[in-house]
């Protein structure tokens, strides 16, 4: 198969020189982990000190890895993207809060992007985290099936109530609804909530999505088993694929309750867990629509391998292929130039409370072997090709 991923006069179309000279800046400190550390901490030390930083901040890795502190201010990035064939996923990165409000602002707040996701063609999906509707602490009771005070269960009601309403405007409106995976000790009532939506509002296609963190070893079972389901009770499944995000904590916290971690042993065993994954989902493409949301060459390739073989065009609408912004720009336009569904994950909101999404960016790319490096690499030979 063709190697397009080196082709980087493509993939950096939409940066101008100073834009180019950002990203090889912030990647460059992104790869120094002490450094990450320091600017960790005093990122957060001026935010909770009221530091005026938000224009410092916005001018550097918020404008780079967020589209605009609201879904109005994301628009020209929306459409700049759009015109390469490369969609938007708008995603509200305000960390998960504990009290009604902010989880009704959530609420509102993906209501209002479903509406866009029905205007706009280059949106096609909107997106919400479990713990966005409800308290961590609340899903993590039900998934350890601990039985519920009478406040708790009318609280459990309203998560219910947050998630039924947003999946049946995106069922009313007909267009994709993406739900995203969090730790493992509240994964499960997740899981039980997302499969109860699929099958009341997925019985014709796949409108709402869960994900797969396949760095879980036990994932590839509960496919199989969801998989089962859908057959015997007539209803799609919509998934999107993921390695994961919360590798260090899980590890941590099996460690220190004595319990076997969830997360393979091996980055080998994660890589053969999400190729198996990948495997099963375009062989039952008839009952699974895919989300394969990965910044991993060698997956991405071996997915445009298996669509060839099984005969699926480049532009099926039951296969999309996901990364977010700021990041593996060389997978995202390749692709669409050459006719792949893409989308793009988006983050928008006040730059504050967006930080503990960004330091999670920055923290993630300098623990991924080569994903800086590889970042580095490219654009230092767009920076080359450009003369810059």
């Amino acid at each position: 198969m063709e190697r397009i991923f080196e082709d980087t006069a493509t993939a950096f179309s939409l940066k101008t020189d100073s834009e180019l000279e950002r990203a090889y800046f912030l990647f460059k400190m992104i790869a120094n982990e002490p450094l990450v550390r320091i600017g960790t901490a005093m990122t957060n030390f001026a935010l909770k000190a009221h530091l005026p930083v938000d224009g410092l901040i916005r001018a550097t890795v918020f404008d780079h890895f967020c589209g605009g502190v609201n879904e109005s201010d994301c628009m020209p990035v929306v459409d700049k993207m759009w015109s390469k064939h490369v969609c938007s996923v708008l995603d509200y990165s305000v960390e998960g809060k504990d009290d009604e409000d902010p989880l009704d602002n959530a609420l509102a707040m993906v209501l209002k992007v479903l509406d866009f996701v029905k205007e706009k063609e280059a949106i096609p999906f909107a997106v919400f985290k479990p713990t966005g509707y409800g308290r961590f602490a609340l899903f993590k009771k039900v998934s350890e099936g601990k039985s519920l005070s009478d406040k708790e269960r009318m609280e459990w009601d309203r998560v219910v109530a947050r998630f039924d309403r947003t999946c049946k405007k995106a069922y009313d409106l007909d267009v994709s609804l993406l739900i995203d995976a969090e730790e493992s000790w509240m994964q499960d009532a997740a899981d039980q909530l997302v499969e109860q939506m699929m099958r009341k509002y997925n019985t014709k296609k796949a409108i709402v999505f869960n994900t797969l963190q396949l760095y879980r070893w036990d994932r590839m079972d509960y496919l199989r088993q969801l998989h089962e389901k859908a057959k015997a009770d007539g209803f799609k499944i919509g998934m999107k694929a993921v390695r994961g995000a919360y590798m260090e904590k899980e590890n941590e916290r099996a460690e220190q309750k004595g319990y076997p971690s969830p997360i393979c042993a091996t980055k080998q065993e994660t890589d053969a867990n999400f190729d198996a994954a990948i495997d099963f989902m375009v062989t039952h493409i008839d009952t699974i629509c895919l989300f394969a949301g990965t910044h991993n060459e060698r997956s991405t390739y071996r997915l445009m391998e298996l669509m060839r073989e099984h005969g699926i065009s480049n532009d099926d609408s039951r296969i999309w292929f996901g990364q977010l912004y700021g990041m593996s720009d060389h997978i995202s336009f390749n692709l669409a130039a050459r006719g792949y569904n893409v989308a793009k994950y988006l983050p928008f909101g006040p730059v504050r409370d967006v930080m503990p999404y960004l330091i999670r960016r920055a923290e993630e790319n300098t623990s991924v072997a080569g994903q800086t490096t590889r970042e580095l690499a490219l654009l230092k030979k767009e920076r080359k090709r450009r003369k810059i």
